[in-house]
């Protein structure tokens, strides 16, 4: 098969439907001489049933999806819970780890402004990537 990456993110009513979609999508990939890649792919459960084990996804090769309590997609960390709900700790350690290398690299060599100015542009935005998915 060639080697194709891509990111599908399917939604479903129900984890029957879930099945459904799944295997029409993988169904449609094959066709496009594409797979689903089951080391990366995972099922994550909203809802007032969060909690009710599921059945297991699984396709035509017989390869299985598991089920997770917090996935990433496209930055943002989705966390199992009734409602949607998102986890900012990832974003936290990255502006954290940003501003830390800045001050590592000047110390307090450079002015307040210059600071001011390195950890709004370099430190900032790692910390909103994908707030605008998030209920805060």
């Amino acid at each position: 098969m060639a080697d194709h990456a891509g990111i599908i993110l399917l939604l479903a009513p129900s984890v029957c439907e879930l099945d459904n979609f799944f295997k029409i999508c993988e169904r449609e990939l094959k066709l496009l001489g594409m797979a689903i890649n089951f080391k990366k792919s995972s099922c994550i459960r909203i809802g007032h049933r969060m909690d009710a084990s599921c059945v297991t996804i699984s396709s035509s090769t017989g390869s299985t999806l598991s089920w997770v309590k917090e996935l990433s997609y496209l930055g943002v960390h989705i966390q199992q819970s009734r409602t949607f709900k998102c986890s900012l700790s990832n974003h936290r350690k990255a502006f954290y780890r940003s501003a830390n290398a800045i001050f590592e690299k000047i110390g307090r060599i450079a002015s307040e402004d210059v600071i001011l100015q390195l950890i709004k542009s370099k430190c900032i935005p790692s910390l909103l990537y994908g707030f605008d998915a998030c209920v805060l």
